[in-house]
């Protein structure tokens, strides 16, 4: 059934649900990175553990608790306490430190122990956000949205992240960079918390019933054979969503460290908010008119930009080249992941956005977390580039992490055309994969 406009009340819940959790995913996913290599150990192999462990937590709550939103019929509560304890677990980070957990087991390895004392908060908090924000939100966007408007929606929520960036190196990455580390956490997390407090008066439920099936079979929908027979365009969607999102987490999680140490700038917010933004304008530009009809020109496109930036991007180390090799990645990245969420949505059957939440996270993060990160981590053990600081010896990533990524890039084209070919072959509507 079409839907009417979005109306004020939901743009402004997508815009702000959007991207206050997306300030909480950029301090998870680029933060606590920083927070573990400048603070406990900079061995980037703890990184890659960290992101893993992450990685699956996400996934497995977005599973379970996707599901049970569905089954519930209600999105609304599990938005609003999630963000609360959301901001709440990322405050928790503020009392963490070297010096506290070695006090606490002097006779233990204190890095060891610090490293794995950040790894299992950094899964607590992803807990209560893939429940708020991957299960809960992203079901909610599903719902309320239909083929004609997700093409703008989810132009506009791809830019979020940068957003969030551009925020967070604008006013808060100063606490970072001096090493209070405490206000840092405290501030974005109280954000996070404050609007899930403002969600009990904006959410609005859209009409919608209760699943039907029991708890367990909705859970276990989306993996069998005969719902992945049923939706073949949605998961092979899925798979070029897990290669190329794979590609991303092969520099990421270093992508800071690697500007800071390697190319020795250490006004990284500049550089870094600077692409960002420009990225930000060129892709809402080229995005503005997406829709179901004409979603799938943008994809080969936007992916050559994304592959052919990450290459300028090994070749190139002047503060400025580095900087339009950077608008030139991110802007393919964002356009591509913009019109492939909204190619997913289009593919969800209906009523069942929850449960394939958790079916999305396992190619969205899962996969791409436990295998990218640890690409990146092996180039840069071979680069052998590492210096010593207060007693550690610290790795540094090169620019080989991007040429790596180029690769991994590449290879999406692959699970890209059998998309597009699938879809050729059905109907080119959502209907067509949507079960009876």
């Amino acid at each position: 059934m079409k839907k009417k406009g979005l109306g004020p009340r939901v743009w402004s819940t997508l815009l702000m649900f959007g991207l206050f959790g997306q300030l909480a995913w950029v301090v998870e996913n680029m933060y606590f990175n920083k927070f573990l290599y400048d603070t406990i150990s900079g061995d980037s192999h703890h990184i890659a553990v960290m992101v893993a462990a992450s990685a699956a937590t996400a996934t497995l709550t977005t599973i379970v608790m996707g599901a049970l939103s569905d089954r519930v019929g209600k999105r609304k509560a599990f938005i609003s306490v999630g963000y609360v304890l959301w901001g709440l677990s990322t405050v928790a980070f503020g009392f963490i430190s070297l010096p506290a957990v070695a006090a606490a087991f002097p006779g233990g390895d204190a890095v060891l122990i610090a490293a794995t004392v950040v790894i299992v908060m950094d899964c607590v908090m992803t807990f209560f956000g893939s429940t708020a924000n991957d299960g809960a939100f992203n079901a909610w966007v599903t719902d309320v949205t239909d083929a004609d408007v997700r093409g703008k929606v989810d132009g506009i929520l791809a830019l979020l992240p940068l957003l969030a960036l551009l925020l967070i190196f604008g006013a808060f990455d100063g606490f970072a960079a001096s090493g209070n580390w405490r206000a840092f956490y405290f501030i974005l997390g109280g954000i996070v918390s404050a609007g899930g407090v403002a969600g009990f008066f904006l959410i609005r439920e859209p009409k919608r019933e209760r699943s039907a099936d029991s708890y367990w079979k909705n859970v276990a929908h989306g993996f069998l054979p005969s719902t992945v027979r049923a939706n073949p365009t949605l998961y092979l969607t899925f798979l070029t969503l897990a290669v190329f999102t794979t590609a991303g987490q092969v520099y990421m999680p270093y992508f800071i460290i690697y500007i800071q140490r390697y190319l020795g700038i250490d006004a990284y917010a500049l550089l870094l908010g600077a692409v960002i933004l420009a990225a930000s304008v060129a892709s809402a530009v080229a995005t503005r008119l997406a829709n179901a009809k004409n979603l799938n020109s943008y994809f080969y496109p936007s992916l050559v930009v994304m592959a052919a930036g990450l290459v300028l991007l090994f070749l190139l180390e002047a503060p400025f080249l580095v900087g339009v090799a950077g608008f030139v990645m991110m802007s393919g990245n964002l356009v591509f992941t913009g019109v492939l969420n909204a190619k997913i949505r289009d593919h969800t059957p209906e009523g069942m956005a929850g449960r394939f939440q958790g079916i999305r996270m396992i190619f969205f993060v899962l996969i791409p977390m436990l295998v990218g990160p640890f690409i990146g981590s092996t180039v840069i053990k071979e680069s052998g580039l590492t210096y010593e600081e207060f007693g550690q010896l610290k790795d540094v990533p090169t620019p080989h992490i991007f040429l790596a990524a180029a690769i991994v890039c590449a290879l999406s084209f692959v699970p890209l055309f059998f998309t597009l070919k699938s879809e050729r072959g059905r109907h080119p509507s959502a209907a067509a994969v949507r079960e009876n």
